[in-house]
């Protein structure tokens, strides 16, 4: 058989095609902001999002309007949120405060932890399968270690927030902000709840 160079750039652009073909079909995207108070539009948008909550649901146990309520609170939806970066003099960027990354806002070491337990080793933060599947190995693990429901989202989100022995400790009580922000979590698990009955 005679090698032609045309041949190998004809067959390297098909797989290219084919590969970026399969990174956009596996690939999820954001809810626009308009979208952010309706869980079935979130929904609507990319069935990836639907796909992903029902999928952890079935895994872990946490309904699907409580997993999203949490990722709206940490990271609105953004799948490369990170928290914002301290400026010395107003120029000189100095480290993140947290490690925290992603919808999920997972700590690299709580991550590391989530991809070792279950053996999703090419986890990735920014991909809505995995981050949601996270929430719920994350609250399935408080629901077994602190006995809280997995649809009580106020208590899970202090949990999630502050650890599972920083909940044990009660470390949320001396953080009355926090208390608020979960109160806001919960509202918004309810607000999703009762959509979600009208479209899953």
């Amino acid at each position: 058989m005679i090698y032609h160079p045309q041949h190998s750039h004809r067959l390297f652009a098909i797989s290219l095609v084919g590969l970026l073909l399969l990174l956009t079909g596996c690939s999820s995207t954001p809810p626009p902001k308009q979208s952010h108070d309706n869980i079935c539009y979130i929904f609507d948008h990319d069935r990836d999002w639907k796909k992903a909550a029902q999928r952890s649901y079935k895994r872990w146990g946490t309904p699907p309007y409580v997993l999203l309520a949490m990722v709206h609170q940490e990271s609105r939806f953004k799948p490369h949120a990170q928290p914002e970066r301290p400026y010395f003099l107003g120029m000189i960027p100095l480290p993140r405060k947290s490690s925290a990354y992603g919808y999920s806002q997972a700590l690299d070491g709580t991550w590391e932890e989530y991809k070792k337990s279950t053996r999703r080793w090419r986890a990735s933060r920014s991909n809505i399968y995995d981050a949601l599947d996270f929430i719920g190995w994350y609250n399935y693990r408080t629901h077994k270690r602190l006995k809280i429901s997995r649809k009580d989202t106020y208590k899970l989100y202090l949990a999630y927030h502050e650890g599972q022995g920083g909940y044990s400790r009660r470390t949320y009580l001396k953080k009355p902000w926090l208390l608020k922000v979960a109160k806001k979590v919960s509202k918004r698990s309810r607000m999703y709840q009762k959509q979600y009955r009208r479209c899953a």
